[in-house]
């Protein structure tokens, strides 16, 4: 054990692990955060918090993953490069294992053309690989990346973020390895709809052995509708959505399109469950975290394991 994470527990135990997704509010209450986190409660190992995700300006990750940890519940720390510079992102790391939240994700970020504040700039002082570099740093070798020593370094498990359906696709494998080797401890994928390619993906990971170096939450998103499954197919970048779960999902009326995502869903975890190299789910259930039970049900996925913070 690297870490006192209990998703590294899950995970380590040979549970099959289960995490799911939080956004921040765009505001200062923290009703909304506690609200979904409820919803969640005792269904998943660990919750994403996201960092301004789609370059929209929101409650900083940091504070709702405290409201989260003051639940009873393992809050996972997303951070993007795109933001902060390094003795920022530094100072939250700090911050953060300070109010208990030992887990992070570690990820570039939307760029803000496609936000609430396009005239915003870039940072990327270091890039999201770089960011796993040195937040292993700071863990294994008690080091901040200017060389001085850190008392009491934060023990964080450290994932990123893996996309199998980008282009060029060969070179999917090639950047998996380049986070391992930076100290990437588990990544959790783009949301999965074409089966056969992820499939393909992974055999690729474990030609290189790269299983057996990192754990793989297989991502999934249920779709509501048709619709959002056309936006995704047509207008999200690195998205696969094959032709036929367009069809599937327009085959039914659009009261019941919901459930046959859903079903969909259900079925995509039962199929991956038996991926060699796979060791969990990250279940992305947008703006409908009331859905996760079901799902996580249904998948047999419940009870979850349980280990004590």
């Amino acid at each position: 054990m690297k870490t006192e994470s209990i998703l590294e527990k899950v995970i380590t135990s040979g549970n099959l692990a289960l995490t799911s997704e939080c956004g921040p509010p765009r505001g200062t209450s923290s009703e909304k955060v506690i609200e979904k986190a409820k919803m969640l409660k005792g269904y998943v190992d660990a919750v994403n918090v996201t960092d301004n995700q789609t370059a929209m300006v929101r409650m900083s990750s940091l504070a709702a993953c405290v409201f989260i940890k003051q639940l009873g519940m393992d809050p996972i720390l997303q951070m993007v490069t795109r933001d902060r510079n390094r003795l920022a992102m530094q100072s939250d790391i700090l911050g953060a294992y300070a109010h208990g939240i030992n887990t992070m994700v570690c990820l570039s970020g939307d760029h803000p053309y496609f936000g609430d504040h396009p005239m915003a700039k870039n940072v990327h002082d270091i890039d999201s690989i770089q960011l796993v570099q040195m937040v292993k740093d700071m863990r294994d070798k008690g080091k901040f990346q200017g060389g001085d020593d850190i008392l009491n370094p934060p023990k964080m498990f450290i994932g990123a973020a893996a996309n199998p359906f980008a282009d060029p696709f060969e070179l999917r494998v090639a950047r998996l390895a380049k986070k391992i080797n930076a100290g990437a401890d588990f990544v959790q994928t783009q949301c999965i709809y074409n089966l056969d390619k992820f499939e393909k993906w992974m055999e690729g990971v474990r030609d290189r052995g790269l299983h057996e170096k990192i754990h793989i939450l297989a991502g999934i998103t249920p779709m509501k509708t048709a619709g959002m499954a056309k936006y995704m197919k047509n207008r999200v970048p690195g998205m696969d959505v094959p032709d036929e779960v367009i069809k599937r999902m327009s085959g039914v009326p659009k009261e019941k399109q919901a459930d046959e995502g859903i079903k969909i869903s259900v079925e995509a975890i039962e199929r991956l469950k038996a991926v060699e190299g796979v060791k969990g789910f990250h279940l992305m259930a947008i703006e409908w975290e009331e859905k996760v039970p079901e799902i996580a049900e249904k998948a047999g996925l419940l009870p979850r394991p349980e280990f004590g913070n």
